[in-house]
């Protein structure tokens, strides 16, 4: 039986009645505007729950006195005062400073020139792009546990080699810059290929002709990279930066493992960092109220050294072009 797809007899579509066509039009303004916030609104959600309530309940915890056993007492910004003036916890900043510049720079810094030479032509360039990851997917505690043998003291790989320097041997875990160091170079073990991987996803969305005007002006290799890689991986840089100031800021892990687990860093704090002092005060300590001011002071450090290090990349790039 044929299909008959001819106009019905009596000419033009009657046309919907005005009042259906007002609430299309109104249903169709609504999906328009309304779509996007409900697709988003999950992940705003789960924040406003797991993010946004769990820092506002810790700043009310910081203002009371709140141990681990009875109730709990409003002081204000007593903790926030008792820890302006705590030698303990700007030691845990000045270490954890000192570790995050030693790790940071020339994380940051091999990451790029890494991605950069990641970037030219070469055989198998996946295989080496893949392979620049396996730091990263390595239990952290195997790491640990790694790098603590080779800065062992008495039989450690890194005292065995600085012998040939005339070096002596080296304690590095009583010691603060060698113990920052140590930490440090297990940080950049781990971290450089990753970013390496950011920096190398920024410079293939550069377009190849900008190399091949600049070749062709004479710009040597060296100078491609400085006057055309750089201030073009501008929001990507300023991307890296502001993700490892968070996480340097926020280091734990690493330097825990380093001194078998211990919390205070070492005999003389010497590599305790400001979010093993907070647990401490939290969880060993039991002083709740405390440990709370010490995190909100860790946040407001992190939020502003962010804001610093994304105006000084900005500045820089803008200088570099």
């Amino acid at each position: 039986m044929a299909l008959d797809v001819r106009p019905a007899p009596g000419g033009a579509r009657v046309a919907p009645p005005p009042q259906r066509r007002r609430w299309r039009t109104r249903l169709s303004r609504l999906d328009v505007s309304l779509s996007p916030y409900l697709y988003i609104s999950p992940f705003y959600l789960l924040f406003l729950v797991f993010g946004l309530f769990p820092l506002g309940y810790t700043f009310w915890v910081s203002l009371n006195h709140w141990e681990i056993i009875g109730g709990h007492e409003y002081i204000g910004l007593q903790n926030y005062s008792r820890l302006l003036t705590d030698d303990q916890f700007w030691n845990a900043v000045g270490n954890t400073f000192g570790m995050f510049l030693l790790a940071t720079v020339p994380q940051l810094l091999l990451a790029l020139f890494l991605a950069n030479a990641l970037n030219r032509k070469m055989r198998a360039p996946t295989l080496f792009r893949m392979g620049v990851l396996l730091p990263l997917v390595t239990s952290i505690a195997a790491v640990a546990i790694v790098f603590t043998q080779i800065f062992g003291r008495d039989y450690g790989m890194a005292n065995w080699f600085l012998h040939f320097f005339g070096v002596h041997k080296i304690d590095w875990q009583a010691n603060k810059w060698s113990a920052w160091l140590a930490v440090a170079t297990m940080v950049d073990w781990r971290w450089t290929g990753y970013n390496s991987l950011i920096f190398l996803a920024g410079m293939q969305a550069i377009p190849r002709s900008l190399y091949e005007a600049a070749a062709i002006d004479g710009a040597t290799r060296i100078r491609q990279f400085w006057s055309v890689t750089v201030p073009l991986l501008r929001p990507t840089i300023i991307f890296v930066t502001i993700i490892s100031t968070i996480g340097g800021l926020q280091l734990f892990t690493e330097p825990l493992m380093f001194n078998s687990g211990y919390m205070n860093g070492g005999s003389l704090r010497q590599s305790q960092t400001v979010m093993m002092y907070m647990y401490e005060n939290a969880f060993q300590r039991f002083q709740y109220g405390y440990g709370s001011a010490v995190a909100w002071m860790l946040f407001l450090l992190i939020l502003v050294f962010s804001l610093l290090n994304f105006l000084i990349i900005r500045r820089l790039s803008r200088g570099a072009t």
